[in-house]
């Protein structure tokens, strides 16, 4: 059932970052028409650790965690607990150049089409009533130790919080919740920025922005040139062939509206339709991770 993880293992690498932290996970992309990459991997929980805290350390989404590894406390895993990282993933549907971002898993895919290769990062993503919107354009400006202009609806929505009203400008520095790098996708007020706190990477916390760490940002600044391609999409399923008879399916969890609704993944497209075919095993199996998204490949 659920327990049948695709396991083949596709060359994967780990980069060099501060103490107890990694910085990018780096992919070799498939040499044949797979899109499937990495491995599952493991990690048992020792005392003292949470779920934020082993998110950072191996570089991946607070929620990601979560999903993977149903019915465990977050705040309290028990020790000797087993985790499942979700290091093993399909790459997103559609052309793999520049800078792809699936707000359903929130992940941030940069494609080195020189090296072959994708490095993955965590992201957060605009919170319920500040939705990212999915948009195809460019990266058209790049600032170190920016300064943070909050719109003015953020402004209105700290003034009905705290009930002062928020500056118009917040210089760059430990205050500026941009960090000390920020990217502008097209000709929108959406940035790809770092963040002067980690809490909120892998998760929805942003007012829209695509927010990363701050170690991760400053790789991504230093690889993307203006004209970078940005892709923002929404796809919580994702499909691949291994081999003309082996399929696998990797499941996300839908993101909920602006109103806070969360959207049902039935009906399915016609595409994934066909991709499951009419096999009862395999509609079945297909039943259980709509109902329980886990966010890791599974074989059909």
């Amino acid at each position: 059932m659920l327990n049948k993880v695709f396991s083949t293992i596709i060359c994967i690498c780990i980069l060099s970052s501060a103490p107890n932290s990694v910085n990018a996970i780096e992919y070799k992309l498939p040499i044949d028409n797979s899109r499937l990459v990495g491995e599952i991997t493991n990690y048992t929980v020792v005392k003292g650790d949470y779920f934020q805290q082993i998110a950072q350390k191996f570089n991946i989404g607070f929620l990601a965690l979560m999903e993977a590894n149903p019915g465990v406390d977050p705040l309290r895993p028990e020790p000797g607990t087993e985790l499942v990282l979700p290091t093993q993933l399909i790459l997103p549907y559609g052309k793999h150049t520049g800078i792809v971002i699936n707000l359903s898993e929130l992940r941030l895919y940069y494609f080195n089409n020189k090296k072959k290769s994708v490095h993955v990062f965590p992201v957060g993503i605009g919170k319920i009533g500040h939705a990212t919107p999915t948009l195809i354009s460019e990266i058209t400006e790049k600032r170190t130790n920016p300064n943070w202009f909050p719109t003015a609806e953020t402004r209105k929505d700290y003034f009905e919080k705290h009930g002062v009203e928020m500056a118009k400008m917040v210089k760059a520095g430990p205050n500026n919740p941009l960090g000390d790098y920020a990217m502008r996708i097209g000709t929108s007020t959406y940035l790809i920025h770092g963040t002067n706190q980690r809490f909120g990477i892998g998760m929805r916390a942003s007012s829209g922005c695509i927010r990363m760490n701050p170690e991760d940002i400053e790789w991504l600044f230093k690889q993307s040139a203006p004209g970078t391609k940005v892709k923002i999409i929404n796809h919580p399923i994702k499909m691949s062939y291994v081999a003309p008879d082996r399929r696998i399916i990797e499941v996300h969890s839908p993101l909920s509206d602006n109103q806070g609704n969360v959207p049902s993944l039935y009906p399915v497209s016609k595409g994934v339709k066909r991709f499951i075919g009419s096999a009862e095993e395999d509609l079945e199996l297909f039943k259980e991770m709509i109902a329980q998204p886990r966010g890791i490949p599974v074989e059909l």
